[in-house]
């Protein structure tokens, strides 16, 4: 199964929908937060299901502000970030991806793209598509049976 991953899109609807154009064929989008309304445009427009989780800046945002998604055997933690202080460390939310019995963790806030391999999951942030970000970056992840593997690509 290969995924698209984006977060902290905050409103760059343009280079979500070319990052989904660079990425396909995807089977699934996780969106991670800091754009539920580009999550909502991306699900209505695109043929593929959108999974996404509620960020700091996502008020009044149904979307839950985490989540686990089970595919492929394996159980993915989604969420922004924000609540486990990910820009002074990652420590909490590993803390949280053992707890959930997470294969990988998927996680947004600090707008840094990150893709580290602990002892026992896959830590994995895409960056940000943010129009006043310096850097640019989505994340595709490969998710099988078997393993788990994710690719940073940057895009302008």
């Amino acid at each position: 199964m290969k995924a698209l991953v984006l977060s902290d899109t905050h409103g760059n609807t343009p280079l979500a929908f070319r990052a989904h154009g660079l990425a396909e064929p995807v089977d699934i989008i996780f969106h991670l937060g800091d754009g539920s309304a580009d999550a909502d445009l991306l699900r209505e427009v695109l043929d593929v299901p959108v999974i996404n989780v509620a960020g700091n800046c996502d008020i009044g945002s149904s979307a839950p502000r985490e989540l686990v998604w089970t595919g492929e055997g394996k159980r993915i933690l989604l969420t922004h970030g924000d609540a486990y202080q990910v820009k002074s460390g990652l420590m909490k939310l590993e803390r949280r991806g053992r707890e959930a019995g997470a294969d990988a963790v998927l996680f947004g806030h600090s707008h840094l793209a990150t893709n580290e391999l602990r002892s026992d999951f896959l830590l994995v942030n895409p960056g940000t598509l943010s129009v006043a970000a310096n850097r640019k970056t989505f994340a595709i992840m490969d998710i099988s049976s078997d393993r788990i593997t994710a690719s940073h690509f940057d895009i302008d």
